[in-house]
């Protein structure tokens, strides 16, 4: 099951933020990039993997937002699954939680 145009709506929303660019992922589909920093990326407009530090994960997943990694569940990474249009909202806003967490740690680099 997938969401038709996800993938096509989420990058438009994705790479309106500063910063970010796209590139094609190892794994296929498209991952989103601050500098040299993968926020997430998504296959097709089925499924989006998103990087936490482990204990956000563990909030996320706690609170039923995401599921672990489909291949990876023991690392910060999650999966969320897009099965229906309200999914695209929430992929989103993984997305974003993802890319605040890297522009204040890029933020923190700079003052060092």
């Amino acid at each position: 099951m997938s969401v038709r145009g996800a993938q096509a709506l989420i990058t438009k929303v994705v790479t309106a933020w500063a910063g970010v660019t796209v590139a094609p992922h190892r794994f296929g589909g498209v991952e989103y990039v601050i500098g040299k920093r993968e926020i997430g990326h998504i296959h097709g407009d089925h499924m989006v993997d998103v990087p936490f530090p482990k204990k956000v994960r563990d909030q996320i997943v706690a609170a039923g937002r995401a599921q672990p990694h489909h291949i990876l569940p023991e690392t910060g990474w999650v999966s969320f699954y897009l099965r229906q249009d309200e999914d695209v909202e929430q992929a989103i806003t993984l997305l974003n939680e993802s890319y605040q967490i890297a522009q204040k740690q890029k933020n923190k680099n700079l003052e060092v």
